[in-house]
């Protein structure tokens, strides 16, 4: 029997590791060793705050989390492991040392991405969906609401598009680097661009969704890529919102984006993710990494914003007892 270590949030605001002993593995499961995993803020934060509605307690779930919400619970879907063989593996688990996971989740990580890169796969599989929901078009003027990380990542997809012009909006003028970075240009919300024809809001604000409204040019497409979980946003759509004949849909990466259902599996869009992360310029959206053993103590401060933020797992380490954690719930999104 393998004695292992995850992550709980046990409380709003608390977390604690938690020992565990796994069962032999099935014929069809591996032995993941965990080597880095990262953390999604804005769908970890409401998580770990307690503000998952009621109503989206099954839709929310992760694919391999336990228990069940508010608390206790183990969550998270961004975990690069070693398998047996050596292999590494990007596997949707909850930030664990050890862990038993079915084989055909269990995705190889090219060789031409770093281990501490892999663990946007999650987010880069996030902004995929996100374009192939948007089906942007050469040409097209495009605007991208939020420069955190799947706004960035949808943005660095958009801006290799032929004649593409790519917009990234945010509240803080430090971002304009990073999205230059991407081959994109930059814009606070003052003087964000009108006549937009697909904008993408991954902003997690009813100001930005607001700010996406006013943007769209006529017939314009705007993406809701961010979740308010159990926020209820103010919107106009009076105004200039139907003669301008506006479209507003939803992206949500549970399910493949319509344009490509039935032609790609879920895990086939999670290796096109995965293959995309080749390009070193997403170092950029990597913080300094945590040691697992810190996350008690340390999740409710790297909660409260940021790019991608690291765990590292350390080779060989041994299980400890429980440790706990905990602080205020991190502030609203």
């Amino acid at each position: 029997m393998t004695q292992a270590r995850a992550f709980w949030t046990v409380a709003a605001g608390i977390g604690e590791l938690r020992a565990e002993t796994l069962p032999a593995p099935g014929p069809n499961e591996i032995i993941v060793r965990a080597l880095a995993s990262g953390i999604s803020r804005g769908t970890e934060a409401t998580v770990f705050a307690g503000r998952v509605p009621p109503s989206q307690y099954e839709a929310m779930r992760a694919p391999l989390m336990a228990g069940s919400f508010p608390f206790p619970v183990k969550y998270g879907y961004a975990c690069v492991g070693a398998a047996p063989d050596g292999a590494r593996m990007f596997v949707l688990h909850p930030h664990q040392d050890i862990f038993c996971a079915p084989s055909a989740m269990c995705v190889p990580v090219p060789d031409a991405v770093p281990t501490e890169r892999a663990v946007l796969a999650a987010n880069m599989e996030t902004a995929l969906n996100i374009v192939w929901d948007a089906q942007p078009l050469a040409g097209e003027r495009l605007l991208v609401i939020g420069a955190g990380v799947v706004g960035l990542l949808t943005a660095s997809l958009l801006a290799k598009l032929p004649a593409a012009q790519v917009t990234v909006v945010d509240i803080d003028p430090s971002r304009a680097a990073m999205a230059a970075k991407f081959g994109c240009a930059f814009a606070t919300p003052e003087t964000a661009p009108r006549d937009q024809e697909k904008i993408i809001d991954a902003s997690g604000s009813e100001a930005g969704l607001r700010l996406a409204l006013a943007c769209a040019g006529f017939e314009a497409t705007i993406v809701e890529a961010s979740w308010f979980a159990d926020r209820m946003p103010a919107l106009p759509l009076g105004e200039a919102f139907h003669p301008r004949r506006l479209r507003l849909i939803s992206s949500q990466v549970g399910s493949v984006a319509a344009p490509m259902r039935g032609r790609r599996s879920h895990r086939e869009r999670l290796a096109i993710a995965l293959a995309l992360l080749a390009d070193a310029a997403f170092d950029a959206l990597l913080e300094p990494a945590t040691d697992f053993a810190e996350l008690p103590t340390a999740m409710p401060r790297l909660l409260r914003g940021g790019l991608c933020h690291v765990v590292r797992y350390r080779p060989g380490s041994r299980p400890r007892p429980p440790q706990k954690g905990g602080a205020e719930a991190p502030p609203s999104l």
